[in-house]
């Protein structure tokens, strides 16, 4: 469908030059900055992909991960593994993709320039709409909930609590990506550090025997382990999403081609490191039948080992976790919308850094604005539900894009290859087509909503690629004016 859309701002896919340094950023003709200054380096891109990731799921999914395995723990922890294993083929894709595009909007740009404008507006238009708006929502509506053991909140408390924890994550974020990496770097540094202690402590006071080679029981529902490891390999995936979130923010890294293929590996191998032994740790606690039965598995192995009062702990450790996973996320997301701005697929007004923070600072308002909305009213769960597994449509489709930019750019040297090149980014379109067709099979009138939602971005951008090419009508491949 695409294929006779001319791109306005068509970009080769020629190596870009080394991002070397924290340079200054450049200023257009009226002297207002006109790039991202690079701040962000290594040791933030590593705890950004871990923060990212890690919300409340590794306290809350380990049981739904076993009990469609018949509680087999063996056949969890592979599933764990397995999950964490398909991330780290993503994440080496996207390492070499970073690394050769390392311009603000990470997926968005790989898009773009590999399948035309419309995918990757399509690609911007969900994930401001449901995706990463209804993240931030669903993130901060649970921060008030778990905030309610503390403090009693009744509905319109909670819904303001909501409220002022996106507009404080905001206001960090406006004021700079360095404060907003500093603030990540500290809650997830904290979040890790957490867990890492839970674990050891039921790890070493547990009274249960970890064996991974124990026969599993007959699924419930009656359904084969075959489909059961399937379903529990989605759950395992939606807990460790959120780490392609990282290349949106290629445009503010400092020497991108070598810290962002570092970066997703060490990241990927803390995250599974982290759930392995959680999950090791809740079993020696409370057995395989105990996570089973708990839909929230770290309150009761913490119960169960010490006493309620030390449960109170998780508590605080989620709320940390929460608050920091908001965090990466308003700091990341963001970037796509700057990017499509200038591109003329937006209001140009999200184009604008900021002359004294040097952020895009209205793309963040508008973002965390939305967020607010969703968390406000309760919309977010239903979109959100409807939406998510659509993602992996996109993250599928920008990893097919290392074919295209090889194709384009054959014997080009690469400060980084993918390695096993193309089995590795092969394997992981192929894990995210069956996450996708797996939606489509079994639940069709969700996924036939959340495409639904997806087309209607159709004539948004039809709307923005007409008001654009009328605003430059002399040269419509050339950026002209964006739509005001």
């Amino acid at each position: 469908m695409d294929d006779q859309i001319t791109m306005p701002v068509a970009k080769t896919a020629a190596e870009p030059a080394p991002s070397s340094s924290a340079a200054p950023a450049r200023s257009d003709a009226k002297g207002l900055k006109s790039e991202l200054p690079r701040v962000l380096g290594l040791r933030d891109l590593v705890l950004l992909v871990v923060g990212i990731v890690i919300g409340s799921g590794i306290f809350l999914v380990p049981g739904a991960v076993l009990r469609p395995l018949g509680n087999s723990v063996g056949l969890a922890i592979a599933v764990w593994l397995t999950g964490g294993f398909l991330s780290l083929l993503g994440a080496l894709t996207y390492g070499e993709l970073s690394a050769l595009k390392p311009d603000a909007g990470g997926l968005y740009v790989y898009i773009r320039d590999c399948f035309g404008p419309f995918f990757a507006f399509l690609f911007g238009w969900t994930l401001l709409l449901v995706i990463s708006s209804g993240s931030v929502a669903t993130l901060a509506v649970a921060f008030s909930n778990y905030l309610a053991e503390f403090v009693p909140l009744n509905a319109w408390m909670a819904k303001v609590v909501s409220v002022l924890v996106i507009a404080v994550i905001a206001i960090v974020n406006v004021r700079g990506a360095r404060h907003s990496a500093n603030l990540g770097n500290l809650t997830t540094a904290i979040k890790v550090l957490a867990i890492l202690a839970m674990s050891t402590a039921l790890l070493v006071f547990g009274k249960n025997t970890v064996s991974l080679t124990g026969a599993p029981s007959p699924p419930s529902g009656g359904s084969s382990l075959v489909a059961g490891f399937g379903l529990a390999m989605i759950s395992v995936l939606w807990a460790y999403e959120g780490w392609q979130y990282a290349t949106f923010s290629a445009g503010e890294t400092i020497n991108a081609q070598r810290n962002y293929p570092k970066a997703f590996v060490a990241g990927t191998g803390i995250l599974i490191f982290i759930y392995v032994f959680a999950n090791v740790g809740y079993i020696a606690a409370i057995g395989g039948g105990g996570v089973a039965a708990s839909n929230r598995v770290a309150a009761s192995a913490l119960a169960t080992v010490f006493n309620p009062a030390v449960a109170k702990l998780v508590t605080i450790a989620i709320l940390i976790s929460i608050f920091s996973a908001a965090n990466s996320v308003i700091l990341t997301s963001p970037r796509v919308y700057f990017a499509m701005a200038r591109d003329g697929l937006f209001f140009k007004r999200l184009s604008e850094v900021h002359p004294r923070f040097g952020t895009p600072a209205f793309a963040v308002i508008v973002a965390a604005a939305l967020s607010a909305v969703l968390a406000a009213t309760g919309t977010f769960e239903q979109l959100l539900t409807y939406v998510i597994f659509i993602g992996w449509i996109f993250y599928g489709l920008a990893a097919a894009s290392v074919f295209v930019y090889r194709r384009r750019s054959a014997g080009t040297f690469r400060s980084y290859r993918v390695p096993g090149y193309p089995v590795t980014p092969l394997v992981f379109i192929a894990a995210a087509a069956a996450l996708v067709l797996n939606t489509i099979i079994t639940q069709p009138r969700r996924a036939a909503l959340g495409l639904g939602i997806v087309l209607a971005g159709a004539p948004v951008y039809a709307i923005w690629r007409y008001l654009a090419t009328k605003a430059s009508p002399k040269d419509p491949r050339q950026p002209g004016p964006s739509v005001p």
